[in-house]
């Protein structure tokens, strides 16, 4: 049997921190440094917004620029992982009822490449995209997680690419230490929520947490991401975070993992060890 992997959600923020070195970057390979190596790697990105479900299904993802005004060498930016027909059957087998959608178009948005090039580098593990069908509610996405979760026992990382506080339009771009007073709180809310477990059915309905919870969520693209990996959560999980701090005012870099508890303990006893 295969060694049952962890969950990430990964706050991924500009699509410059593929090209920096910063706290963020480094915290993304502190993430996977405890890791398995993956069979796979599956990223739900705040990027790939569909109606209906599709997976990535070609031999060859292309690394997809999606964005505008930004620098060339961050055009010149390739990640040419594999991708795997086989494991996009696996993953919309794992989805059935859903019917998910074979793609052949798509590829790796920045919401995937620009974290991967950090915690990767090598790019040698197959990666594949699971789009995020914004015809559904809230809930659809939540449960789609729970659906997703039977992969971690294939040899499959599940991660979220998001952010939990993603304004755009509230962000003070001249002062990156800024944080708006209703950001930090909503980010604390869903820190909280999460550590206790139980209570991370709650951040499924968002809007109806109030209104720093639609101030920092504006539009659910980069929120969704979260559904999923909270819906992959096993009871047992041990969660730890990184990053936990928002900057420009409204854009929240908080990261964590949900970890076996057997492998956080064969981590802690092998470093307790060395």
């Amino acid at each position: 049997m295969m060694q049952r992997m962890p969950v990430l959600f990964i706050g991924h923020g500009n699509p410059m921190n593929a090209l920096d070195d910063n706290v963020f970057t480094r915290s993304w390979a502190t993430l996977v440094d405890e890791v398995p190596i993956p069979r796979a790697i599956l990223v739900i990105s705040g990027h790939w917004l569909t109606r209906g479900v599709a997976v990535t299904a070609m031999e060859q993802p292309r690394t997809i620029h999606d964005f505008g005004a930004f620098p060339r060498a961050l055009f010149e930016v390739q990640y040419p992982a594999p991708g795997s027909p086989e494991i996009a059957r696996e993953i919309a087998q794992a989805l059935a009822p859903a019917s998910v959608k074979m793609d052949l178009t798509w590829g790796l948005d920045h919401g995937a490449w620009s974290v991967l090039v950090h915690a990767y580098p090598n790019a040698q593990i197959p990666v594949l995209q699971l789009s995020i069908d914004v015809t559904q509610p809230l809930a659809y996405h939540y449960e789609m997680g729970q659906r997703l979760r039977a992969l971690r026992d294939c040899g499959i990382l599940i991660i979220g690419s998001g952010n939990v506080v993603h304004n755009l339009g509230a962000m003070d771009w001249s002062r990156p230490e800024r944080v708006f007073d209703w950001a930090e709180r909503f980010q604390s809310l869903v820190r909280q929520s999460i550590e206790d477990g139980a209570e991370q059915r709650k951040l499924v309905d968002f809007p109806k947490l109030g209104l720093d919870a639609q101030r920092s969520i504006p539009s659910a693209d980069h929120y969704l991401p979260l559904l999923y990996v909270l819906g992959s959560r096993d009871a047992s999980d041990t969660v730890a975070f990184s990053t936990p701090v928002c900057i420009h005012g409204s854009l929240s870099m908080l990261s964590f993992s949900f970890t076996p508890t057997k492998q956080r303990a064969v981590a802690e006893s092998d470093a307790i060890m060395a």
